[in-house]
């Protein structure tokens, strides 16, 4: 991620190279026009755009403030802190962690924790797909990041608030269930780990100018609310099912195949329903998994770490971590090639994927196998570098400014058209409607200096006031260029115009640093193959291996029966 600095404010060039990127390509050339673009209105059904539009004001009146605040706390050691605690909360940690509780006696515990991080993910996907918000408005608010995929996402809500505060009260509420025998001591220190995780997880979304308030508190509360249900409802359902036939876990099975298909269409290319698709796979494998498991002559094997032994407990995660990642490598790429052939000729009959951003199959004739489908079980490759990012925090996360990706970019025209919009308002009649914004609501605002030659607020009076109208103004000032696809270029979607980061110096020559981060082309193939693949994944781990451990003398059967 490279920033580059112009007049005292910070633009983000942020690029990615693609996939896909045509032998050749040249550059475009942009035009020379920033015009305020009517997308979300033409992209969304008119009730679902009239609800965006009364709930994007709360995102940009926050903002502002959400800038004054990361202003005041922000330090070099902070930013490495939040910004390798942030980890904690993605969905690559808890895929890499969760099959371990079911290796190490820890079923109960780890099938929850699957259903509450795939419902969290799920959910809130879905509703940030729904409303299309975007995050709060950078600059002025500076982007602390490890990932290069995040800001793609919407903000609304917080699906890191989400993910750590359903596990930090499922975790304190097992703590202190009668079930529990653990001493009061450690009982308290593992309350006080579970407030510090969930603590750290949210409020670093706000420091590092990742989510708003409105994000993290509604985040939250999906949290909070999830891992009441499950703590409450979870073994009941458990119980109910394991006695039923395996039609009842094809039903539910159904019913999540159902909740994808019917997973609101986003306005711009955003990767949150691949994260749903991912989870609701692993609910699928682990439901199966735990089922069979359960009904089965192995599922009646207690686990004894100490009479086992930790050399053999840490050989069964050292055994069954391969498993799980073959299973993924091999069946990614056999699917990869062999589904397209299908969906071409379900495509003759009228049996294909209508969804936005995803390429039909009758489109494309092979799909590079090295592509990575997803971002939420990283890759054998990844992992050196998803490691080495985290053992060197301050080299490994970067702070951006400036529109990230084509919500950003579409926000950022937006708010400027509306700011000119009340300009023009006030220069002539001042009625109520040109004076919305919160610079003209505030009683008093002490005056900003101007910079001459590049039009850059640069310097507040005036205490906490001035700077709060001194972020408001730097709303809307990442440069957006609005150009066309260069020839032989093909567009996702024709109607949407390219864009790029961009700034114009006073000799009014534009410079163009580079495209704004876009997903690559996806495939619609891969929405099944992720199902498959991620069912899988929740069947190895938590059927397959443990039996395997069995079989191969890691398991605890000679124990039960010695």
């Amino acid at each position: 991620m490279n920033s580059l600095h112009a007049n005292g404010a910070t633009t983000c060039a942020m690029a990615a190279p693609s996939d896909e990127k045509p032998v050749g390509e040249k550059e475009p050339v942009p035009d020379a026009g920033l015009k305020s673009l009517d997308h979300y209105k033409r992209a969304l059904p008119k009730w679902r755009y009239n609800l965006r539009q009364s709930t994007l004001p709360l995102v940009r009146w926050e903002t502002p403030y959400l800038a004054w605040m990361q202003d005041k706390l922000r330090t070099p050691a902070l930013d490495s802190y939040f910004a390798i605690t942030a980890n904690l909360g993605t969905h690559t940690f808890f895929m890499i962690g969760l099959p371990i509780f079911f290796w190490c006696g820890f079923a109960p515990f780890g099938k929850a924790l699957v259903r509450m991080l795939a419902s969290g993910v799920f959910f809130s996907g879905f509703v940030k797909d729904f409303f299309s918000l975007p995050r709060p408005l950078s600059p002025p608010l500076h982007r602390i990041t490890m990932s290069d995929s995040v800001a793609l996402e919407y903000g609304f809500p917080s699906t890191h608030s989400a993910n750590a505060v359903s596990v930090a009260v499922y975790g304190i509420l097992s703590l202190y269930s009668p079930e529990n025998t653990l001493p009061p001591t450690y009982k308290f220190a593992l309350e006080i780990l579970a407030y510090w995780y969930a603590v750290s997880i949210v409020f670093g979304r706000l420091y590092c100018g990742m989510h708003g308030f409105l994000d993290v508190i509604v985040g939250s509360l999906m949290g909070a609310a999830i891992s009441l249900v499950e703590f409450y409802y979870g073994a009941a359902t458990d119980a109910y099912f394991l006695e039923r036939t395996f039609s009842s876990i094809v039903m539910v099975a159904l019913v999540i195949i159902v909740l994808i298909r019917i997973h609101p269409e986003p306005a711009d290319d955003c990767p949150c329903f691949d994260d749903s698709v991912a989870f609701a796979g692993v609910v699928v494998g682990v439901e199966m998994g735990t089922w069979h498991l359960g009904r089965s002559s192995f599922g009646a094997i207690p686990f004894d770490a100490a009479a086992l032994g930790w050399a053999v407990v840490i050989l069964r995660i050292a055994v069954g971590v391969p498993a799980v990642v073959a299973w993924r490598e091999v069946a990614k790429p056999t699917l990869l090639r062999s589904l397209p052939h299908l969906f071409r000729f379900l495509e003759v009959w009228g049996v294909n994927l209508p969804r936005r951003f995803f390429m039909p199959a009758s489109e494309y004739k092979n799909i590079p196998l090295r592509i990575k489908v997803d971002n939420v079980m990283p890759n054998v490759s990844d992992l050196p570098r998803f490691v080495n990012s985290i053992r060197k925090g301050g080299r490994g996360r970067s702070v951006s400014v400036g529109p990230q990706s084509a919500a950003d970019a579409y926000e950022t025209l937006a708010y400027r058209e509306r700011r000119r919009r009340e300009s023009i308002g006030s220069n002539g009649s001042h009625s109520l409607r040109s004076k919305n914004s919160i610079a003209e609501m505030r009683e008093s605002s002490p005056t900003t200096a101007i910079d001459e030659q590049g039009g850059q607020s640069s310097g507040v009076s005036g205490g906490v006031g001035g700077r709060l109208s001194y972020y408001e103004r730097m709303m809307g000032e990442g440069t957006v260029i609005v150009g066309s696809a260069s020839p032989g270029e093909e567009k996702d979607r024709p109607e949407d115009p390219e864009m790029y980061i961009g700034r114009q110096d006073e000799l009014g020559e534009r410079e163009v640093f580079s495209k704004l981060v876009r997903p690559r082309v996806r495939y619609d193939v891969e929405v099944v193959t992720k199902l498959i693949v991620y069912t899988g994944i929740g069947l190895v781990a938590v059927d397959f291996v443990p039996i395997m451990f069995e079989f191969i003398g890691l398991g605890a059967a000679h124990l039960a029966y010695s």
